[in-house]
């Protein structure tokens, strides 16, 4: 396997945590700094990219607020409605938009809808696309378009 597929594979289980950990971190109020703990006690953190985890876990929960106003507009919902996994979700598909313009627009969407599709309810990874569609718009619209 090469290297980018390495980092790819490793951010992607990054990506899987981080949205249980937000998942545990809406549902305790627990700081993201004990979850973080929590989870690499936990979990097995060999094959995954940490840095990328700590980052989105304390990027988003520090950021949350700022997230949520810029994917709001685009729900046809108010915020508080929204199913906990589904906010999370967005938040961190926003937060890896605006945040790691490392990351292809691309790769941002299509891996936050494998986690809908894993974590959220039926269908829900079309309104998390939708939303976030509008979002890569909003904040990679050059990006996107030159795709």
């Amino acid at each position: 396997m090469t290297s980018i597929n390495v980092l790819a594979a490793q951010r992607r289980r990054a990506r899987h945590f981080c949205i249980q950990a937000l998942y545990q971190w809406s549902m305790t109020g627990a700081t993201a700094s004990s979850i973080e703990a929590e989870f690499r006690t936990d979990n097995d953190f060999t094959n995954v990219d940490t840095e990328y985890f700590n980052e989105m876990l304390g990027g988003i929960t520090r950021r949350a607020d700022e997230l949520d106003g810029i994917f709001a507009p685009f729900l046809d919902r108010e915020l508080d409605v929204l199913d906990c996994i589904e906010r999370n979700l967005l938040r961190l598909g926003t937060f890896e938009l605006l945040d790691r313009i490392d990351v292809p627009a691309k790769v941002t969407l299509n891996e936050t809808v494998a986690l809908a599709k894993k974590f959220g309810a039926t269908d829900s990874y079309r309104y998390v696309n939708g939303v976030l569609d509008q979002v890569g718009l909003k904040l990679r619209a050059q990006e996107l378009a030159e795709h």
